[in-house]
Formats: C-alpha cells, sequence, structure tokens
C-alpha cells in the first residue's frame, strides 16, 4: 500500500482550520475526547503498555538505591553514561513546548493554536523525566536535597560552581514556569469541562481546578495580561535551560567539549529534536481522535518547515566542529574527530549523520513534506538521532582522552536500557493521562480563532 497523502497545504493567506468549523462543533470535538473518552480500547492498550514500562523504571530504581550505580555500565574514564545522555535528550524535547507555546504567541504567530497545548503537556512530561536522571546518577540520590542552597546547621553551601549545581536552578525554573504557563492557559476551559460534564463529581472536580472561573471581563482581563506576562517570562528560558546543558560540557577542557559553540547548538538541538517529538505524536492523535479537521496539514507542513530550519542549524554545528577541530591545529580536538568517524563507536556516528543530517533533507520536497507517512518517518529517524548525538558526545569524548592509559571502553547494560524505557513509558504514561482527562487542544483559543476567522500563520 502506499502512504497516505494529504491534501496539498493552504497557502499562507488561507485558513488554518478546516471549513465549516463553528465555535459549538470545535467546543464539542475537543471536550468529548475527555468526556466521553471515544476509541477506548486504543487508549487503554497504550496506556498499559505504558504503565508497564513505568513498572519497569521502578524496579530499575529500587535496584540501583540496593546495589548503587555499580549496575551501569559506567567506569573509569566514561563516569558519565546513559543517565547524562538521557537528561540532556529529554530536556531538549521540552523545548518545543515552549518556543511553540511562549515565542510564537509572542510573534503573533497563529498557527499555534491548534498544538500550544499538547506541546505545553509533552513540556512537562519531558522535563519530568528528565529530572529524575541527575537525581539518580548522585551516586547518593536521597540526599539530592543537599543541592537546594538552603541555610543548614553546619553552615554548608552548595559549590555554586558545579554544572550540576546550574542544572537545579535551570531545570527547576523551566519546569515550574512551564507547569505555571500551562495552567493558567487551562483555567477557561476547565470551565468549560465544568459546564459541559454529565456527572456531579466532574462537574465539581473541572470547577476546583478552574478557579471560579466565570468568563466575565474582570477575569478575561487579569487572564491576559498574565498569560503575556508569563510568556514573556517563558521565552528566554527557552535559550537559557539548554545553554546552561551545553555549558556542562563547554567548560571543561576535555577534547571535544571545549567549544564555545555548544551552547547555541545545543538550544537549534533541542528545538529540532523537540518539534521531532511534537510530530512523531501528534501524526497518530490526530488520526485517531479524528482531529484532522483542527490540526490540517498546514500545521504539519509549518512544523516541518521549523525542524528543517533548525536541523540546518545543527548541520552548521557539526562542520563547525570540524572546521574548528582542524584548523585550530590542536591534535587532541583532531584525533576525536576521527575517533568518531572510524573508532569502536563508528557505527553511532554514521547512523547519526544519515538520521540527523540526510533524513530532514526529504523535507525539501513539498510532496513528501505533505506525506503524513513520509514526515512520520522522519520525525521519528531524528528523534533517534539526537539520541545517538548525545551519546556520541558523550561517550566519545570519554573514552579516550588525553593519555592512552586511560582509555575505556562502555558498554550499557540491561538497567541502562531498562532506566530508558522505563522514562519512555512514564512519559508516555503521563500522555495518555493528558488526553484522558484534560483538552489536549486549547478550546479557548480556537474559538477566538473561529469567531475572527483569521487565516494565515
Amino acid at each position: 500500500m502506499k502512504p497516505p497523502v494529504e491534501a496539498p497545504a493552504p497557502g499562507p493567506g488561507e485558513a488554518l482550520i478546516a471549513p465549516g468549523q463553528t465555535m459549538e462543533s470545535v467546543t464539542r470535538t475537543i471536550s468529548d475526547i475527555p468526556l466521553r473518552h471515544p476509541y477506548p480500547r486504543f487508549w487503554w492498550t497504550g496506556f498499559l503498555v505504558a504503565f508497564a514500562l513505568v513498572l519497569l523504571l521502578l524496579t530499575s530504581i529500587a535496584w540501583l538505591f540496593t546495589r548503587g550505580v555499580g549496575i551501569w555500565g559506567i567506569n573509569m574514564p566514561i563516569a558519565w553514561g546513559f543517565a547524562i545522555v538521557n537528561f540532556v535528550w529529554w530536556i531538549g524535547i521540552g523545548h518545543a513546548g515552549t518556543f511553540i507555546s511562549a515565542i510564537l504567541l509572542l510573534l503573533h504567530q497563529t498557527w499555534r493554536t491548534s498544538i500550544n497545548r499538547f506541546t505545553e503537556a509533552m513540556t512537562l512530561f519531558a522535563v519530568a523525566c528528565a529530572g529524575l536522571f541527575p537525581i539518580l546518577h548522585l551516586g547518593r540520590p536521597q540526599f539530592f536535597y543537599w543541592l537546594v542552597p538552603y541555610p543548614d546547621s553546619m553552615g554548608l553551601w552548595p559549590q555554586f560552581r558545579s554544572p550540576l549545581e546550574w542544572d537545579v536552578f535551570a531545570v527547576s525554573t523551566y519546569a515550574t514556569v512551564s507547569l505555571v504557563f500551562w495552567y493558567v492557559g487551562l483555567l477557561p476551559d476547565l470551565a468549560t469541562m465544568r459546564d459541559r460534564a454529565a456527572t456531579r463529581f466532574k462537574a465539581r472536580l473541572y470547577g476546583l481546578f478552574s478557579l471560579g472561573w466565570r468568563g466575565d471581563v474582570r477575569h478575561w482581563v487579569h487572564y491576559q495580561k498574565l498569560y503575556i506576562l508569563l510568556a514573556g517570562l517563558a521565552a528566554p528560558l527557552v535559550i537559557s535551560v539548554h545553554t546552561i546543558v551545553g555549558l556542562d560540557f563547554a567548560i571543561a577542557i576535555l577534547p571535544g567539549w571545549h567549544s564555545t559553540i555548544f551552547p547555541p547548538y545545543f538550544v537549534a538541538g533541542a528545538i529540532f529534536s523537540g518539534f521531532s517529538m511534537v510530530l512523531t505524536l501528534i501524526i497518530p492523535l490526530r488520526a485517531v481522535y479524528k482531529l484532522q479537521g483542527l490540526i490540517t496539514a498546514r500545521h504539519l507542513d509549518l512544523m516541518a518547515k521549523v525542524m528543517m530550519a533548525t536541523g540546518w542549524i545543527v548541520i552548521y554545528g557539526y562542520a563547525e566542529e570540524f572546521f574548528n577541530a582542524w584548523r585550530s591545529g590542536n591534535v587532541y580536538e583532531r584525533f576525536v574527530d576521527v575517533n568518531r568517524a572510524v573508532g569502536p563507536y563508528a557505527g553511532y556516528f554514521w547512523v547519526l549523520m544519515a538520521c540527523n543530517v540526510i533524513a530532514p533533507q526529504f523535507l525539501w520536497s513539498r510532496c513528501l513534506r505533505h506525506n503524513v507517512g513520509v514526515l512520520f518517518v522522519v520525525a521519528l529517524l531524528v528523534n533517534v538521532g539526537m539520541w545517538i548525538e548525545r551519546f556520541v558526545i558523550v561517550v566519545t569524548s570519554l573514552h579516550r582522552d588525553f593519555l592512552p592509559s586511560s582509555w575505556g571502553m562502555y558498554h550499557a547494560t540491561f538497567w541502562d536500557y531498562s532506566t530508558l524505557a522505563g522514562t519512555v513509558g512514564l512519559f508516555v504514561a503521563l500522555l495518555f493521562l493528558f488526553l484522558r482527562f484534560l483538552p489536549a487542544i486549547s478550546m479557548t483559543e480556537m474559538r477566538r480563532f473561529v469567531a475572527t476567522k483569521e487565516g494565515g500563520p
């Protein structure tokens, strides 16, 4: 069978919503997913598979607490393994939500309307998964609160020059602002869910979380001011959080890490992987829940273009790394590049090139970009490629450094893979719970979009 091909995406001046949509149809389509629970077999199957992986994650964490980090493949000189790779990967995935919700809101890009709620939730779930790994990697995770700068009786303070301490502030700030931004945007929709709920229990539950929203003018004035303020606060976090993650590597003198390109390179890579994850998830969900009238081919086309643009920034980062290594004359930097291409981990490097450099080039073709099957495969390959990129950055720079006497190899164990699979299950389980109980698309913004009859982005 040929892959499904959607109708050509509308032009820049045409509508981003299917013809015939009204405010009532938009509200009914979105609210019926959590209230009427269509396609329960799909939901239960996906949730039970994800929950099984969550149980695997809990088992892995319990074994880690019992035996210590020695159950992982880390050792000297590779003291950073899957834990840091997964941390950087999950943080990157969470960047698309803030970018779509905050930055595109400030830039008055109306095409964000259909996807911002889903991506905001995806951000929270990805940050929750990412936050686990620095704690699990501590060796004594039961004392994670020592990282918090609180005055204790012995007058001890955290080491503020440690990148681990920077991550505590960056991730906690990012998670807090993202959570508040997401919840404030939900308030009018929670009130709608309260009014449309079929049972008294649901009405009271949604009413409790809607904080007494009645939709009067005073509520809307305060809501709009707060929403724009939070967007302005969240927008710089897209740059700052992954910049700090990049500095975790760049401040080291290790060949392959000590580079000023890392902060912007990591930010572009985060948005690249984030948009690929949005496409990977939203394509099957819009098909299952029949949301093609609200999430149109135009939305997929624009997300593919953003992914392609940030992908080229990532490619520029790759080229800059090779150029700087050879132009600088530093033999250690040159060795890192050669070792990545032909060394023991060369297979990972070339898969990375195939996924992150070659695969996105198919999106130059309009017909391929509008082919849902091709777009899904490309997005999935980019997700795999971005994880492998973090693996290559972490492991290949550590396993062979300045002295051959300190060289070593890294081999992931079952518990490395089980922890990674478990966090994927946690992410998917939270996503299914979100779809089950909350509106995945902003009814408030979609109704406003329909009412004003705005067309293009």
